[in-house]
């Protein structure tokens, strides 16, 4: 029951979060291209990668494995999970198609799955020079 409560604390937490962040942007950025659906995926990707590296490394820290545990759910499950939103990345690139602009819907299509999935293998970097810095 307490993975449940991290998760939905942490999905909570991460909606509104993306709601804040993804309302700025748009703000900013008027015209055809969805940069805040595109930011928040590819900074909550990151952070995933980021966050996973480093919480796999706590049990070699002496963390007990149900806090690990209870940790990753709560940050990569919960608040990443609920501030990344890839269904409506999908949702806008098909309405974009629909209005005529493919070359938009394609280039958020493949350009949503190639820079977040960059972005979390940086993520993964980083949370490994930040590992090597505990260890090294």
């Amino acid at each position: 029951m307490i993975e449940l409560l991290v998760v939905a604390v942490g999905g909570g937490l991460g909606a509104a979060a993306r709601f804040m962040v993804d309302g700025e942007i748009r703000a900013r950025h008027t015209g055809g291209f969805p940069w805040g659906t595109f930011v928040v995926n590819v900074t909550g990707s990151f952070l995933i990668g980021v966050f996973s590296t480093l919480l796999y490394t706590l049990t070699f820290l002496g963390v007990p494995g149900d806090v690990a545990l209870l940790l990753q759910l709560a940050l990569t499950v919960g608040l990443c999970g609920g501030f990344t939103t890839f269904s409506t990345a999908t949702v806008e690139s098909v309405r974009l198609a629909q209005s005529g602009r493919m070359r938009l819907a394609l280039a958020n299509s493949l350009g949503t799955l190639a820079t977040t999935v960059t972005a979390a293998g940086l993520g993964v970097a980083v949370g490994g020079v930040a590992v090597g810095g505990l260890f090294g």
